[in-house]
């Protein structure tokens, strides 16, 4: 759903550039394509064989995100020194009934939810590591700093871009501007080329559980095959079979919702609460031995209680913003 945006923005930007900034740019009857396109891009990719495999893709992707978040920064940060005001208001968007900015709000949560946690290729990335130094210190460093400076990317686009743009900031930073028109499309091709790889970094734990549940490694159903181009290879057909049915039920689910920012929501709000939250907190309480009804367990449960009140908040908002668009 996020490629097929973003391959909307540029087009719309090769439009712009041709045409003016007033000419009418639809593109809405190609999201399906773009969809797919990415799909049968995924299929390749899925056949890396493991998360071991993945270092220069992930590198890759990570370089991606740099550029195109500097970018969207920069340009939020010149668009409000050009202006000379700070944009927007505390109150939000004037004439907004107050149900939908509790929707707006409840939504918003929910897509911060989805961009934090990464429980899910936690283990993965740590299974990577060399040691010594022990790998639980390693990710420890790492965690602290890749949240940081998440947090930075963040928060500098968000209130740049707020004060750039106001109340018509765009769901998307980038789309707000229009010149240079070569950072821009950069910026944005920087985004497509960072999606190839996240998606692989979140499925291939995916791939590894079924494959481990299921016998894909087992060595059975694995076939000496000539890729023209690779050579020989050897292919193991549960692989195959699986990781592309895997690609073809996303893309499949992309296409059939594609509202990218509710649905990024829906998803945080409903993921967040038990994997980034419950979970880790009933393993701290197990391994630490901490003793029920004591000062220490009530304010970790109250704390787990206190996210799970957030995550239904949000759930709501994100389901309204999904399921009912015209309405809200």
């Amino acid at each position: 759903m996020a490629l097929s945006f973003i391959l909307r923005v540029i087009q719309k930007t090769n439009c712009y550039h041709r045409e003016g900034h007033s000419a009418l740019c639809s593109t809405t009857e190609v999201d399906g394509y773009y969809m797919l396109v990415f799909g049968l891009a995924q299929v390749v990719l899925s056949q890396i064989p493991d998360f071991h495999n993945m270092t220069w893709l992930s590198i890759f992707s990570a370089v991606m995100s740099f550029t195109y978040s500097f970018i969207g920064f920069g340009l939020g940060a010149t668009k409000v020194i050009e202006n000379g005001v700070i944009k927007g208001g505390i109150r939000g968007i004037p004439g907004v009934s107050s149900t939908q900015k509790v929707w707006s709000i409840a939504q918003a949560v929910g897509d911060i939810t989805f961009a934090y946690p990464y429980i899910m290729v936690l283990l993965e990335i740590e299974d990577t590591l060399r040691s010594p130094p022990s790998e639980i210190e390693t990710m420890n460093k790492a965690s602290r700093a890749s949240i940081a400076i998440t947090t930075f990317f963040y928060l500098g686009c968000a209130c740049f871009g707020y004060a750039a743009f106001g109340d018509a900031t765009p769901g998307n930073l980038l789309t707000g501007f229009y010149k240079p028109y070569w950072l821009i499309y950069l910026a944005n091709l920087c985004v497509v080329l960072h999606l190839l790889g996240g998606f692989q970094v979140y499925s291939q734990p995916a791939f590894a559980l079924a494959e481990r549940r299921f016998g894909g490694d087992a060595g059975a159903g694995v076939f000496d095959v000539e890729v023209p181009m690779l050579g020989r290879r050897r292919v193991n057909v549960f692989k195959l079979c699986f990781r592309t049915a895997y690609v073809a039920a996303t893309t499949a689910l992309a296409v059939w919702l594609p509202y990218f920012n509710q649905v990024v929501g829906l998803l945080g709000a409903f993921t967040y609460w038990p994997l980034a939250i419950h979970f880790p907190v009933q393993m701290y309480l197990a391994h630490a031995k901490v003793m029920p009804w004591t000062t220490p367990w009530l304010a970790i449960q109250a704390f787990s209680a206190t996210c799970l009140l957030v995550c239904a908040f949000a759930s709501v908002g994100s389901v309204v913003g999904v399921f009912g668009l015209g309405r809200s």
